[in-house]
C-alpha cells in the first residue's frame, strides 16, 4: 500500500487528466510547473490514446475519473505504454470543481480539475489495483448477480401488486422470492387458478417445490373472498406464471453465479481468510473481495465509513459537535455485513456476546446488528490488510 501511495504522491514530469466518455475523452495535460501541454478531445480508441500518450513525457501520471467501464481502455493503454495510473472519483472531482473560477460544466473544465488536482493535491487520488484475471471475472459475475437480484425484486413487486387486487389474504401468505412459492406460482398460477386445479394437484406441486406442510396449508387456507370474473382469472394465470417463472429463473441463475464466483476465487487468499471470521460465509466474503481494494483504506474507520457502518462527525467550533448515522456508503455491502450478524445471535464467541450486551443495554435489534457489524469491521480490515486468517 505504501508503494502505491508513493507513486501517487511523488513528483512526475507531467499530469494527464482524462474526463472519460463513451465515445471520446477530453485530455488536459500540465507539466510540473503547471504549464498546459495540451487540451483536446480524444476518441476512445486504442490508436488515438496511444498517439496521445506518445506526445507526453515518459513519466506522465495518467488520471481518470472512472477506472471501470468507459475508463478501462484508457487505463489499459496507459499501462501498456508504461505510464503510472490513478483515478479521482467523480464525486471528489465535482467538489473540487467548485473551487475553480466559473460555473460552467464542460468536459474540458472537468479534465482540467483532474489534472490540476493530481498536480497540487495528490492526496485526493486513488490507486488503480493491478489486474487480476480471477478477480476481474468474479467482479463481472458479481455485477450480473446484482442485475439478477434487481430483476427478481421487480418481478416480485409486480406479483404483489396483482395479487393484492385479486386476493389480499393470499398475497400476505406468499413469499414471492422463495423457491417453493415462486415454483408453485409458476406452475399453477394465482390463487383462483390453484383453487381450480384442486387440492390434490396443489399438494403435489407443494411437494415438488419442497414447501413445508405449514407453508402449504397457510397458502391454501388463504384463498378466500370474492372471485374475480373468469376473464380476469384467465389473464391472471398468464400474468402470475410469467413473473413467477422469471423469479424461478433468477433464483437458479443467482445460485449458479455464486458457485462460479466461489470457484474463480478458490485460490484467493482474502476469500479464504475472511471465512474464518465468525458470521462471514462464502457470500459475504465474496462480496468483500470483489468490492474492496484494501490498499485504498488507511484504517478500519475509513473502511467502515465506505461501507456505511460508521457515523459521520459534525463539528464546527463550539456550536456543532455531534455524530449522526451515515446513510451513504456501499449499501449492498452494508446490508450484507449487517444481515450476516444474524448468525451470531446464539454464538458463544466474542461477537455473539457483544450482540447480546447491546440488546441488554436496550438497543433495538437492528441497531445491535449494525453495532456488531461495525465492531467486526476491525477484524475484517486486519485480515485483508495482513493477509492472515482470523484468530480469536
Amino acid at each position: 500500500m505504501a508503494e502505491k501511495n508513493a507513486t501517487l504522491t511523488s513528483k512526475h514530469a507531467a499530469y494527464l487528466g482524462l474526463d472519460v466518455g463513451k465515445f471520446a475523452h477530453w485530455a488536459y495535460a500540465v507539466d510540473l510547473d503547471g504549464e498546459v501541454l495540451l487540451s483536446r478531445r480524444v476518441a476512445n480508441s486504442e490508436g488515438e490514446l496511444d498517439a496521445l500518450l506518445a506526445e507526453l513525457p515518459a513519466d506522465t501520471l495518467v488520471v481518470v475519473d472512472q477506472r471501470r467501464n468507459i475508463g478501462a481502455l484508457a487505463i489499459k493503454r496507459a499501462r501498456a505504454a508504461g505510464r503510472p495510473v490513478a483515478y479521482l472519483p467523480g464525486s471528489a472531482e465535482h467538489e473540487l470543481a467548485k473551487s475553480f473560477p466559473g460555473i460552467a460544466k464542460t468536459d474540458e473544465r472537468d479534465a482540467q480539475v483532474i489534472a490540476r488536482a493530481a498536480l497540487g493535491m495528490p492526496q485526493t487520488l486513488r490507486p488503480v489495483p493491478a489486474e487480476d484475471p480471477a478477480l476481474d471475472g468474479a467482479r463481472i459475475m458479481s455485477a450480473q448477480v446484482a442485475q439478477v437480484q434487481k430483476d427478481r425484486t421487480a418481478c416480485a413487486n409486480a406479483l404483489h401488486s396483482r395479487l393484492l387486487e385479486s386476493c389480499p389474504a393470499f398475497e400476505a401468505a406468499c413469499e414471492m422470492t422463495e423457491p417453493w412459492c415462486a415454483g408453485m406460482l409458476a406452475e399453477l398460477g394465482g390463487p383462483w387458478n390453484m383453487l381450480d386445479a384442486g387440492r390434490k394437484r396443489f399438494c403435489a406441486a407443494s411437494r415438488k417445490h419442497r414447501a413445508t406442510r405449514e407453508q402449504r396449508d397457510r397458502l391454501w387456507n388463504s384463498i378466500c373472498g370474492e372471485r374475480p370474473s373468469e376473464q380476469a382469472v384467465a389473464a391472471e394465470m398468464r400474468y402470475v406464471k410469467h413473473f413467477a417463472g422469471r423469479i424461478v429463473a433468477d433464483n437458479e441463475a443467482e445460485s449458479e453465479l455464486e458457485d462460479a464466483i466461489a470457484e474463480s476465487l478458490s485460490d484467493n487468499a482474502d476469500f479464504k481468510n475472511l471465512q474464518t471470521i465468525p458470521g462471514i460465509g462464502p457470500r459475504t466474503a465474496m462480496q468483500l473481495v470483489v468490492s474492496i481494494d484494501i490498499s485504498e483504506f488507511g484504517s478500519h474507520d475509513k473502511l467502515a465509513s465506505y461501507c456505511g457502518l460508521a457515523p459521520s462527525t459534525q463539528q464546527s467550533g463550539t456550536s456543532t459537535n455531534y455524530d449522526r448515522g451515515h446513510r451513504g456508503g456501499n449499501k449492498p455491502l452494508k446490508n450484507l455485513l449487517i444481515f450476516s450478524c444474524n448468525s451470531l445471535t446464539r454464538s458463544k464467541g466474542y461477537y455473539g456476546e457483544y450482540l447480546r450486551k447491546c440488546r441488554a443495554r436496550g438497543m433495538k435489534y437492528k441497531c445491535a446488528l449494525k453495532a456488531t457489524a461495525r465492531k467486526r469491521m476491525k477484524v475484517i480490515y486486519a485480515v485483508m490488510r495482513d493477509g492472515v486468517p482470523y484468530s480469536a
